[in-house]
């Protein structure tokens, strides 16, 4: 776990005389002691780890020299494992996840080091991170199989390493941690498949629908519900579908509520397509066909992040925003 900073406060007034003496009998039995030289942190020590991430860092530099570019799926996958473990030393995490990072990075090294073949392409939760943004983790799936992915293979493996960082984090220190994580890696879950999709593949080969969610407050459903920030990730499917010259053919909305339970009986059921309805709604103010728009609803049937033994409620009704959504699928064609 991280070490917290300590606070030193300004020394307050001298105690009475009487209480001091009563106190006084008790502090001389205590006596204020560090930990002995050989168990701190030394210079030495930190020297010593930082050649080693240089040592793995120039092992990745010598395997792009021979040849192997950037963008390769298993390089770019040493390198953002090697990048989180050294961000975690950095932030003064004790826990074995440094180490376990590192060891991943080395484990591939080692595979292209000697010209292994196939190459793993799993991605462990080390140091037993939770397993977050099941939505997330399918939508790379999807990339591994996918005609583009050779294009957007980089993006794919730091985009699976990041949501194991953010599990950590989640184990460590819940939501509020893991959160900006996670935001990283949907925002590489999104390049990838804008990657996959200008991807340099067979005409005849349909491109991927692009996802995005509408997010909503708590038991809530108008459009001053929303999230505001949720609303840029739709202007930028309908920005790509501009810019990358493709056919927007229909919009299919998916309303989903999170696990708590709101007002009145199967309440999730009904949020749900209140929200789906809410974002049609706003689809058909800004323009697109009605009759291209079609939503369905699913309650709280499908849960992308579960958010067990998070508390107090702020920070639970915090963690289960992903499941206050709208997914919005854009099937498009070229």
């Amino acid at each position: 776990m991280k070490n917290t900073a300590m606070t030193f406060h300004a020394a307050r007034p001298l105690l009475g005389a009487a209480l001091f003496t009563v106190l006084a009998g008790a502090a001389s039995a205590q006596t204020a002691q560090l930990l002995p030289q050989q168990q701190r942190i030394s210079d030495e020590a930190i020297h010593a780890d930082h050649a080693t991430y240089e040592a793995t860092q120039g092992r990745i530099q010598a395997l792009n020299d021979g040849g192997r570019p950037i963008r390769d799926y298993h390089l770019s996958k040493a390198q953002c494992w090697l990048d989180v473990s050294f961000h975690e030393y950095s932030r003064n995490d004790r826990s074995e996840f440094p180490q376990a990072a590192l060891g991943e990075s080395e484990r591939l090294i080692v595979g292209m080091e000697q010209g292994a073949s196939p190459l793993p392409t799993d991605t462990p939760l080390v140091n037993n991170a939770k397993y977050l943004r099941d939505d997330l983790w399918q939508r790379l799936r999807v990339l591994h199989g996918s005609p583009g992915f050779a294009c957007a293979a980089q993006q794919v493996a730091c985009g699976e390493v990041e949501l194991v960082h953010a599990g950590n984090e989640f184990n460590q220190q819940q939501w509020r941690h893991s959160k900006p994580y996670i935001q990283i890696a949907e925002e590489l879950v999104n390049d990838a498949e804008a990657q996959a999709r200008q991807c340099a593949v067979a005409p005849t080969v349909a491109p991927g629908p692009l996802v995005a969610n509408v997010l909503f407050e708590f038991d809530r459903d108008g459009y001053r519900d929303i999230r505001t920030y949720s609303l840029e990730s739709i202007d930028r499917a309908l920005a790509s579908i501009g810019s990358e010259s493709l056919q927007l053919q229909s919009v299919v909305l998916v309303g989903h509520a999170d696990r708590l339970q709101g007002r009145g009986f199967d309440a999730n059921q009904a949020l749900s397509e209140r929200r789906a309805k809410t974002v049609r709604e706003l689809f058909i103010g800004r323009g697109l066909d009605p009759a291209t728009i079609r939503y369905e609803y699913r309650g709280d049937t499908q849960q992308v992040q579960q958010c067990d033994g998070v508390k107090p409620r702020a920070a639970l009704l915090e963690c289960l925003l992903p499941n206050r959504r709208v997914e919005v699928r854009f099937e498009v064609a070229r």
